[in-house]
């Protein structure tokens, strides 16, 4: 296959893709081809991969028929995002061996199966880079409550705005621990045993396990937060009834003292 250029562009276009939507379009429009979860779409200057995930994968697409292709597609996400994570390399095809440097993958061979292969570790790497960025934002928000609690022993928050915190926390873990799957080796390999070599190099190049370790560790930190807003909510409940029946108890010795 010929390519007007070398570069290689990863972007998140947004949640999942509405699947029944998209092939009905893509299918037969740009005569795309489906390999599990990917959609390889054949483009003039190059091609694109699409990942049922929200992600796409562009090898040598000028600028216009990669906005063209992205026109057509975004309309069959679940939700689009309203900032687009990307990423930009270059590729060699061709070359006299595979290996990776200074972002640049050079390929032995011209087969689109290679492709794939290195396609599917670019998808995870910039979905990692949306996870990341989402659970650091939910701690960075939430940072001060801790200092709060440690400086004064109690939260300046009512029980309303610590339930919204809860719930705003809840709802960054559920959403990335749902996707987590898709952070393991991609199924697409159980077919192709013999790529899943060339994936895990791009995999270690861009450093997909150490950061996802990394992620982990930042869910726990949400985990710890989401306990420590529960027993702060549950603390108030129970300090809220003590002092109900305190009143009540109190009216009930009133009430006995006039009789």
């Amino acid at each position: 296959m010929s390519f007007s250029n070398s570069r290689l562009s990863v972007l998140n276009l947004g949640d999942q893709f509405r699947i029944a939507d998209l092939e009905a379009d893509i299918l037969e429009y740009y005569q795309a081809k489906r390999f599990r979860d990917a959609y390889q779409i054949p483009a003039k200057s190059g091609e694109a991969w699409l990942f049922s995930y929200g992600v796409a994968v562009f090898w040598g697409c000028e600028d216009n028929e990669q906005q063209h292709i992205l026109k057509r597609v975004s309309p069959h996400l679940e939700n689009e995002a309203s900032k687009r994570a990307y990423d930009h390399f270059t590729f060699k095809p061709n070359a006299s061996e595979h290996s990776i440097q200074a972002d640049n993958f050079s390929l032995a061979g011209d087969d689109p199966m290679q492709r794939l292969a290195i396609s599917h570790a670019l998808a995870q790497s910039i979905q990692l880079d949306v996870f990341e960025n989402l659970a650091e934002e939910n701690i960075r928000s939430t940072a001060d409550i801790p200092k709060s609690l440690a400086k004064t022993g109690r939260m300046p928050l009512g029980r309303k705005a610590i339930a919204k915190i809860r719930g705003h926390l809840f709802a960054t873990k559920s959403d990335i621990i749902l996707h987590y799957g898709l952070l393991d080796t991609p199924e697409f390999f159980w077919e192709y045993p013999a790529l899943e070599g060339l994936y895990n190099q791009a995999a270690r190049y861009l450093d997909i396990r150490s950061r996802v370790d990394v992620l982990s560790k930042k869910l726990e930190t949400i985990h710890e937060l989401l306990e420590m807003l529960a027993d702060e909510q549950n603390h108030r409940h129970s300090a809220f009834l003590e002092w109900i029946i305190i009143l009540l108890i109190a009216f009930e010795i009133v009430m006995l003292g006039f009789e």
